[in-house]
């Protein structure tokens, strides 16, 4: 399968969730707060380099993705290499340098769920949600075990993985994630005409 096609797959998968993420929000009333990007400073976060084909195509058509796959291979951080802190003093508040490519990890935690050993569904959250929002998230949970639908990780992860399962099944530390996608890219056009279609962005 084509870049284009898969990105253009992937990116229909992730419409998909969102408007079921936003549809689980509007029903809950959980959201995150307003500028705080604790969860994106995890140095432990895994991601599929597929999640972010969409953002290294955009890279390539941009011409960014040589310079961008140079930071990354520099880059000496594991913090999300598109996390942007609001300030050297409070990194835990931010945001993504590039929403709308964000990976489907992101996508999904805070308003996912997961299967426990018993095959229960559990939302995925935060421990700001947890606390700040806690009779809302005691209600969501509630709402859950009585037929309130959830994205579920286990299931948008399987449907990543049946577009490339190479790329969907290959979890690695986000940054390489990032980089791998690029690299996909890079040397899927290195050969390649510029894709039909699509303009140079940048």
């Amino acid at each position: 399968m084509s870049i284009e096609r898969r990105v253009k797959a992937v990116e229909v998968l992730f419409a998909g969730l969102d408007q079921e993420i936003a549809t689980f929000q509007s029903q809950t009333g959980l959201g995150c707060k307003a500028g705080c990007g604790k969860c994106c400073t995890h140095p432990d976060i895994d991601a599929s380099p597929l999640e972010f084909l969409p953002w290294a195509f955009n890279l390539f058509l941009s011409g960014k993705a040589e310079t961008t796959l140079e930071e990354l291979k520099e880059g000496k951080s594991s913090i999300c290499h598109l996390y942007r802190p609001l300030s050297v003093l409070d990194s835990n508040s931010g945001k993504c340098g590039d929403y709308k490519y964000r990976g489907l990890i992101c996508r999904l935690f805070g308003y996912g769920a997961s299967r426990d050993k018993l095959g229960e569904l559990r939302l995925a959250t935060c421990k700001i949600i947890k606390e700040n929002q806690a009779e809302r998230y005691e209600n969501s949970k509630l709402a859950m075990k009585n037929g309130l639908y959830v994205p579920i990780f286990s299931d948008y992860y399987m449907n990543l993985n049946q577009i490339d399962f190479r790329l969907g099944n290959s979890i690695l530390p986000i940054n390489k994630a990032m980089k791998a996608a690029i690299e996909e890219v890079l040397q899927y056009y290195a050969y390649r005409p510029f894709p039909e279609g699509y303009k140079v962005i940048a």
